[in-house]
């Protein structure tokens, strides 16, 4: 595989992985609606635990691309 096919398969993940991060906050941001509509907190915590679990993975997201590929992980 040549440098610039490795460089677009690992910018297809980042933009997996940022989809993924996001996609994640919205539902979340749902849930909250959902769960103070409904007046159910069970709902309204989930979907605050999913926001924060999206903001995580987008920090992540960016530190790894930051940081640059790791010499540990295998492609």
């Amino acid at each position: 595989m040549t440098d610039n096919e490795k460089e677009i398969e690992n910018d297809d993940r980042s933009i997996k992985s940022r989809i993924t991060g996001l996609g994640q906050e919205i539902i979340g941001e749902i849930e909250i609606i959902g769960g103070v509509l409904t007046g159910d907190p069970n709902t309204q915590a989930e979907g605050e635990f999913n926001v924060e679990v999206g903001t995580v993975r987008e920090e992540l997201d960016e530190t790894i691309d930051n940081d640059g590929p790791s010499q540990n992980r295998e492609q």
